[in-house]
């Protein structure tokens, strides 16, 4: 293979190497947000589920202070009935005694609901939080994973980029030149393989006969004339050797 073209090949994979190492750099930030947005929706599981806690708490404790009044008419009028002297006012009294106790017992009735309603948030509450320890594990496992990932990646990046340095420096000028003003043109892909039945292997288009002949012996410099990428040919793999049999 000629040097020039061998030097262009391998300064397409340092440049395929060093996009893909500064893409996962942008990436990263992204990546760890993503992670702790779960912790956060983890963690709000939890925060809701205690706010819902104290909202029943508190609606109980209300009810709790209505039955003590209802329970302090009823005693009041109990007293009063004591002191009564007729059958008129004794039942009067009688009448707002029966009124305070459907009160009390409907109240009573709201209480029993919330202490329910408290066992089943207090059971959220566990599982939510039983989750939380398991995601925050799983997760700073993750972060952990992606900062030992984005340091192996900043490494990989600092060698790609001193390789491609010293191999600029090898390269001819001129090609350097038609490398780069393709590769600006076609996305960062300057050069490609052909096909071994003759087509371009990145814009698909057949090439002529003898450009595709000129091609494989790897000895010039030869764009494609669809999209101007740089071309060479890597030929198939020797045919394996028949295994010898051994006879008696």
């Amino acid at each position: 293979m000629s040097p020039d073209l061998d030097r262009l090949i391998k300064l397409q994979q340092l440049d395929s190497t060093i996009e893909d190492a500064r893409r996962k750099i942008a990436a990263h930030p992204h990546r760890l947000a993503e992670a702790d947005a779960r912790l956060n929706t983890a963690k709000q599981r939890v925060a809701d589920a205690k706010d819902r806690l104290k909202a029943s708490q508190d609606i109980r404790r209300t009810l709790e202070k209505d039955a003590a009044v209802f329970q302090g008419r009823i005693a009041k009028f109990k007293d009063q009935q004591a002191a009564v002297k007729t059958n008129k006012e004794y039942q009067a009294l009688g009448h707002e005694m029966e009124t305070a106790a459907n009160e009390l017992a409907a109240v009573e009735e709201k209480v029993l609901v919330q202490m329910m309603d408290a066992d089943d948030i207090t059971a959220n509450i566990k599982q939510a939080e039983s989750a939380l320890a398991k995601d925050q594990k799983e997760i700073d496992a993750e972060k952990t994973a992606l900062g030992n990932e984005l340091a192996a990646v900043e490494a990989a990046l600092a060698q790609a980029s001193e390789a491609r340095t010293a191999l600029i420096a090898q390269t001819d000028p001129k090609l350097l030149a038609v490398f780069e003003q393709v590769a600006r043109a076609r996305k960062g892909v300057a050069i490609c393989a052909a096909t071994r039945d003759g087509l371009c292997s990145a814009c698909h288009v057949r090439l002529r006969p003898q450009v595709f002949q000129e091609v494989r012996r790897n000895d010039a410099i030869i764009q494609c004339f669809s999209c101007n990428r740089i071309l060479y040919y890597v030929p198939p793999p020797a045919p394996a050797e028949p295994a010898v049999s051994h006879t008696s």
